[in-house]
């Protein structure tokens, strides 16, 4: 077996530890399609579990081609280009997404020969490549809002033989001379899904994005197109994907002269924050607002805060050996209570998990839903 083989047969083996085994369709286009064409010769491995390092080509040949067909995300951009990867801190701005992430979305999306198929982020092109091994080059159409990038993707495709249409644009608006399309693939993450994705689809069609809240972790959203011109689906995978850069957060600095309010809250923020994915989306559900943490010595902060207004939010403070936590307060919304009272509904609900919420999307907006459609939550 060559050397290629051997480091293909590792990566499928260490995908299949954290999940369940690979769909043989899947499975095939990952060994049909190396990833290491589409990794540059500089990138950056953070795993979270040791400190970022650089992998390069040029000066350490056996590592970088280990270290890409290992079962990781790799950043291949910082600071949407700004920054040097050398420097190895910075805002991840693109990336090669984590093997088994990439398999899990692909079989979620379900793309069949012939299926019409609008990939929202070209990135490094892998995936674009493993879209047109499963349903044929001429059927897809991926979009890339970063020039360098989509320049960058282009040439790894047209190497490896393969030219899928390429459109360099923001994901939000779609590609609507393409269209119908059969399958929609997002590899950024969403807060509210693009309703135009839905309007370019035919009914029956597959939308399969990550999407981030602003509480926690992010989640892996499946959309089926229904007749009506609406889609609804469930949340069903874990995904911390990069925030699409035209719906990435904003930060609303604090307005000048509001001096806080000051209380005490009994309820212990790290229960909240820390809690499972289910109660996540139930307070994102529920409140809309979005939860930002720091850790310190001896200290754990959170931020409840509007998406909108910047006054409404609050600060709590855990602080080892309190059994009252500092409250701060900028306006008369009572956010922390709000984001308390959404953690123990998810709690009287009967702590349901993260597959029995779901979304429906439609001209007038998204709506999370639990169990079925009609019992709207938010």
């Amino acid at each position: 077996m060559t050397e290629l083989g051997l480091l293909l047969d590792a990566m499928i083996a260490r995908i299949e530890e954290v999940r369940a085994p690979v769909d043989s369709r899947i499975e095939r286009a990952l060994r049909s399609v190396p990833r290491h064409r589409y990794v540059p010769p500089i990138a950056l491995i953070a795993d979270g579990d040791r400190p970022p390092f650089l992998i390069d080509r040029d000066k350490d040949p056996e590592l970088w081609m280990t270290s890409v067909y290992t079962e990781t995300a790799i950043v291949t951009q910082l600071d949407d280009g700004a920054t040097d990867l050398a420097t190895l801190d910075g805002n991840y701005s693109s990336s090669s997404s984590a093997p088994a992430t990439v398999a899990d979305l692909l079989e979620l999306l379900d793309p069949q020969p012939g299926d019409r198929v609008l990939e929202i982020g070209t990135g490094t092109g892998w995936t674009a490549a493993l879209l047109c091994h499963l349903a044929g080059e001429q059927n897809i159409t991926s979009l890339e809002v970063d020039p360098v990038l989509a320049e960058a993707a282009a040439k790894n495709l047209a190497e490896a033989g393969l030219r899928p249409h390429l459109v360099v644009g923001d994901g939000a608006e779609g590609a609507p001379d393409r269209g119908p399309f059969d399958r929609v693939h997002a590899t950024c993450a969403v807060r509210t899904v693009p309703y135009v994705w839905i309007d370019q689809c035919r009914p029956g069609a597959v939308i399969v994005t990550p999407i981030h809240t602003g509480v926690g972790d992010g989640h892996v959203l499946r959309l089926v197109v229904l007749d009506d011109g609406t889609a609804q689906g469930r949340f069903r995978e874990y995904a911390d994907y990069m925030a699409m850069r035209s719906q990435r957060p904003v930060y609303l600095p604090d307005p000048a002269g509001v001096q806080p309010r000051e209380s005490t809250t009994r309820v212990d923020p790290r229960m909240v924050v820390r809690a499972p994915p289910g109660a996540r989306l139930a307070i994102a559900a529920l409140t809309g607002l979005r939860l930002d943490t720091r850790t310190e010595p001896g200290r754990f902060l959170v931020w409840a805060s509007s998406t909108t207004e910047a006054r409404e939010k609050a600060l709590v403070i855990w602080e080892e050996g309190k059994t009252e936590y500092k409250l701060y307060e900028l306006s008369d919304r009572p956010v922390w209570d709000e984001v308390v009272a959404a953690y123990f509904q998810w709690v009287r609900w009967g702590e349901p998990r993260r597959d029995r919420f779901g979304m429906t999307v439609g001209p007038q907006g998204q709506c999370y839903w639990l169990d079925t459609p009609s019992q709207v939550i938010s």
